[in-house]
């Protein structure tokens, strides 16, 4: 596990931990008016997590899933026992989220299946902590119900878009062409827009933009 890191916006609070043997980036968003949160894609290590969660202040008011990759969702259940929030995910990853045991055996690795989300996530839903709010984009490639959430110049960005690298298209339910129509639609976004990756340190999308070769030759699609 990484040191805590804790960025500062505007009206948001921004801390993560490192987890688990894939490296995954989980984090909790807090207004800071507020003291909301929302925890983003806790992955494993739920006791790391649950601290960090405590040592906010703010109160937890619900899980948000990028997407259902074993990573993302290997301490749901365990941080559902200890704050009874509501888990949020976009339909059409249930069958990645249903497949977390299965995929787990295949590497070996310990996990708990949790039990399906409380609700389900769309494109232009709208997820509100406070005053502050997030749109949801979706952007299925990576896994068909992939999804970024995105609040001024922030962008909690899963497994779409890394310093330097892109999200792998070459698991089950992953689709090549979709990612290409993914990865164009946020490089509409602000050359501004700080990107909260799945794994590996924060990036902006204008430097994404400029330096990694996995966009060469990608189109600006329209952001919407």
């Amino acid at each position: 596990m990484s040191a805590p890191t804790r960025v500062s916006h505007a009206a948001l609070a921004i801390d993560w931990r490192t987890v688990g043997p894939f490296v995954e980036n989980s984090y909790l968003v807090v207004d800071r008016e507020s003291r909301t949160a929302a925890l983003v894609d806790p992955g494993d290590e739920p006791d790391v997590l649950a601290e960090m969660v405590r040592e906010s202040g703010a109160a937890l008011e619900a899980i948000w899933l990028t997407h259902a990759h074993l990573d993302h969702i290997g301490a749901v259940q365990a941080m559902r026992r200890i704050w009874d929030v509501p888990v949020l995910l976009h339909a059409d990853d249930l069958p990645v989220y249903h497949r977390g045991a299965e995929t787990a055996r295949e590497y070996e690795l310990p996990f708990e299946q949790p039990d399906d989300p409380d609700g389900f996530i769309a494109d232009g839903s709208t997820l509100t902590l406070g005053a502050s709010s997030f749109a949801v984009h979706h952007t299925p490639g990576h896994a068909p119900g992939h999804v970024v959430f995105v609040s001024g110049d922030v962008m909690i960005g899963g497994d779409l878009l890394f310093q330097g690298s892109v999200g792998r298209t070459d698991m089950r339910f992953c689709d090549p062409e979709a990612m290409a129509q993914s990865l164009a639609h946020v490089l509409a976004f602000d050359d501004a827009t700080l990107v909260y990756p799945g794994h590996g340190p924060a990036t902006t999308i204008g430097a994404e933009r400029d330096s990694n070769p996995f966009l060469v030759g990608l189109p600006r699609a329209g952001a919407r």
